[in-house]
């Protein structure tokens, strides 16, 4: 029969075996260890200058000095000397210096609930995959503030690459909303997951929107200059105006008809009282009237000249181009 247990290694006390006391105190110090187990540090090498009556360290490899060869067990200090225990598969120790539960496995004392930090994924009533590295399963998802504001971000890596928000029906993408291949935002739409139409476009740095059969924008032209405004179609109309948030100029606007394709030509449909139609000759900044605003056509632009004194911004927005 062996002399000591299998799991704790406790010695028994054998037959007519003399101070019967020694091995028993033996016994109950090794228990006093192990039960309860917590450590004070796991994978440590190197012993504390002053250790307390007590305590058990989880050793690492590489271990020195009084703990030199004992590479892998746990080193309890009583009565002024250390004793070392080798751990079996699935003890439990409470790690002190990290406030979280230990178990041993394969040679390692590993974490219970292992860190939030670095996952390979995380599943929230599904499973989570290589395309989907976080993925919830749920009625409805919050996320609130901490303190007084909260944003969601998405980010990308590049230019041309895409940030966004994606609604799907039976898990193929039906309309779709962020950076979508460029810097400005998008809206667009699929009947099918695979083939995209934009709904809506608004430009990164002058906020102008283009929507389908739409685009609006602004555009600063100094005193006696002009200022080009790439038509989104060759056709369509054009509402133009002189914008001042103190004086309103709607004498300097106007509603067009243009084509700046092969057969040039500028209609007015209405005309403010200091707004002039060129049709397709080439302003130059001092073409049309003193103290007026003029318009002119040329292939897929339209020339806008200001004559009004000082530098001015105009409005425009775009009907019906396709």
């Amino acid at each position: 029969m062996s002399n000591q247990s299998p799991i704790l290694s406790l010695p028994y006390l054998m037959p007519s075996q003399a101070q019967k006391h020694v091995t028993h105190n033996e016994a109950l110090r090794q228990l006093d260890a192990l039960v309860q187990l917590a450590v004070q540090r796991i994978e440590a090498t190197v012993p504390p200058a002053a250790p307390v009556n007590g305590e058990i360290y989880a050793l690492g490899s590489g271990a020195t000095a009084a703990w030199a060869g004992q590479d892998g067990k746990l080193a309890c200090y009583s009565d002024a000397a250390w004793a070392f225990i080798t751990p079996q598969e699935g003890w439990r120790a409470w790690d002190l210096q990290t406030s979280e539960l230990r178990v041993y496995s394969a040679g390692s004392w590993l974490a219970v609930v292992p860190s939030l930090q670095n996952l390979d994924g995380l599943g929230v009533g599904t499973a989570s995959d290589a395309a989907n590295r976080l993925a919830v399963a749920s009625e409805a998802v919050l996320f609130t503030h901490a303190g007084n504001s909260h944003r969601l971000k998405i980010n990308k890596a590049s230019a041309s690459d895409t940030a966004s928000l994606v609604l799907q029906s039976g898990w193929s993408g039906r309309a779709e909303m962020g950076l979508t291949g460029d810097e400005n935002f998008h809206i667009r739409v699929s009947p099918d997951g695979n083939s995209w139409t934009s709904a809506l476009t608004v430009h990164r740095s002058t906020g102008a929107t283009k929507a389908k059969c739409l685009l609006s924008g602004t555009i600063d032209i100094a005193n006696d200059a002009v200022g080009y405004i790439p038509t989104p179609s060759s056709g369509g109309m054009v509402a133009i105006n002189l914008v001042d948030t103190d004086y309103p100029q709607a004498a300097h606007s106007g509603l067009f008809s243009y084509d700046t394709g092969p057969s040039l030509l500028l209609q007015s449909l209405a005309l403010g009282a200091r707004m002039k139609n060129y049709n397709d000759l080439v302003l130059t900044g001092t073409t049309g009237t003193d103290d007026y605003s003029s318009l002119s056509v040329a292939a897929g632009n339209l020339i806008l000249e200001n004559r009004y004194g000082g530098t001015r911004r105009y409005a425009y927005t775009f009907l019906n181009s396709y």
